[in-house]
Parts: structure tokens; C-alpha cells; sequence
């Protein structure tokens, strides 16, 4: 799996959560956690400094 592969497949799956959080927890959290999601998504692209990336990058199965 590629690197950008495995930052898109980790933040759908962060979204997902975030959403059942906010249906079946709580919406605050759930609609914070999104915002936060939203926001590194946005200064990533910007900046090209994702912070999943860099963990990403230690997984063996992730291709950098």
C-alpha cells in the first residue's frame, strides 16, 4: 500500500468514527473530532506536513 493510499484510508476510517461517536456517544465529540479531522486534511495539503504520514510511514505494509 502506498503512502498516500493509507492516509486516505486512515482518515475515512477517522471520519467514520467521528460519526458513529457522534450518534452514539456524544455530538459534541463527535462533531469536534471531524473538525479536527477537516482542519489537518486542509493544512496538509497547504503545507504538505501531515502528521499520519509520519506514523504511516513506520508500518511495514505502507510503501513510502
Amino acid at each position: 500500500m502506498t503512502l498516500s493510499n493509507a492516509v486516505q484510508v486512515f482518515a475515512g476510517t477517522m471520519i467514520l468514527v467521528a460519526l458513529l461517536l457522534g450518534a452514539f456517544v456524544s455530538e459534541g465529540l463527535g462533531f469536534g473530532l471531524m473538525l479536527f479531522i477537516a482542519i489537518n486534511l486542509i493544512q496538509s495539503a497547504f503545507t504538505g506536513f501531515c502528521p499520519a504520514a509520519m506514523v504511516l510511514k513506520k508500518l511495514p505494509f505502507v510503501k513510502a
